[in-house]
């Protein structure tokens, strides 16, 4: 049985540039770009407060091509993933970055087609379509109900 649950998702806009695609020395595709999410609530003087947080974004695999292919600066998305935090020592001292490894990412904007896009454990890319399957199957003859 699992000890804890790691899963994040997120609702932004690709901010302040374009996805960058680089390869591993072994030749795996990772792709890493910020994603910005908004916040707004009330303050305790009655204004309107918002708050935006950046959040550092990984997709490796087919879903890194997908997204270096797909995604540019403004691009709205909706992601899934897990937080990981990696250490780094400069000048003597100890340094954290904390990012999200994607494992799931939905186009969001209206000119993109919103198909789900997943790095399945095969390490290949999978293409699930938001239409329902009667509409995918073009009839509803074959349905059971």
């Amino acid at each position: 049985m699992a000890k804890g649950l790691n899963k994040v998702m997120l609702i932004g806009v690709v901010w302040p540039k374009d996805p960058e695609m680089s390869y591993t020395p072994s030749g795996v595709a990772v792709c890493k770009f910020t994603l910005s999410t908004d916040e707004s609530y009330k303050g305790e003087d009655g204004n309107w407060v918002s708050k935006t947080q950046y959040h550092n974004i990984v997709a490796w695999r087919k879903l890194g091509e997908i997204c270096s292919q797909f995604l540019k600066k403004g691009s709205t998305i909706h992601c899934e993933g897990k937080i990981q935090t990696d250490s780094y020592e400069k000048d003597g001292k100890k340094n954290y970055i904390t990012k999200i490894v994607i494992n799931e990412m939905l186009m969001l904007d209206k000119k993109e087609s919103n198909s789900v896009m997943s790095d399945t454990p095969n390490g290949h890319a999978e293409t699930v379509s938001d239409k329902s399957s009667s509409e995918a199957s073009g009839s509803d003859e074959d349905l059971p109900f």
